[in-house]
C-alpha cells in the first residue's frame, strides 16, 4: 500500500559549504571556475538564498562541510573532473558517510 504524499517525509539534501580561506583554492582547482561566484561572500550569499527558498518548499537541509583539498583527492580517486556535479555528488558521498557513523 503507498503511503498518502502527506505521510511521506520530507527529502534531505546535503549542501556543499566551502570555507571563506579555501575558496580561491577551488576555483582555482575547479574546471568550471567560470561559473563560480568570484568571492566566497558572494557565493555564501546565493547558497543561504538557495537554502531558504528550499526550507520553504519542506526540504530539508543539511550543511556538508567541505575540505577542498580532500574533494580533490576524492576527484582523482573517482576519475572525475572537479565540477559542480562532482562537488554535488561529493556533498552527498559526506551525507552518507556521516548518516551511517551515526
Amino acid at each position: 500500500m503507498l503511503a498518502p504524499m502527506a505521510d511521506l517525509p520530507s527529502p534531505v539534501v546535503g549542501i556543499a559549504w566551502f570555507r571563506p580561506d579555501q575558496w580561491e583554492l577551488l576555483r582555482a582547482l575547479s574546471v568550471d571556475a567560470d561559473t563560480l561566484e568570484q568571492t566566497h561572500a558572494e557565493w555564501e550569499k546565493l547558497a543561504r538564498r538557495t537554502m531558504r527558498d528550499l526550507a520553504r518548499e519542506g526540504v530539508i537541509l543539511r550543511r556538508v562541510d567541505v575540505d577542498v583539498n580532500e574533494l580533490r583527492a576524492w576527484c582523482i580517486a573517482e576519475q572525475r573532473p572537479l565540477d559542480g556535479s562532482a562537488r554535488a555528488a561529493y556533498a552527498v558521498a559526506l551525507l552518507r558517510r556521516d548518516d551511517e557513523q551515526t
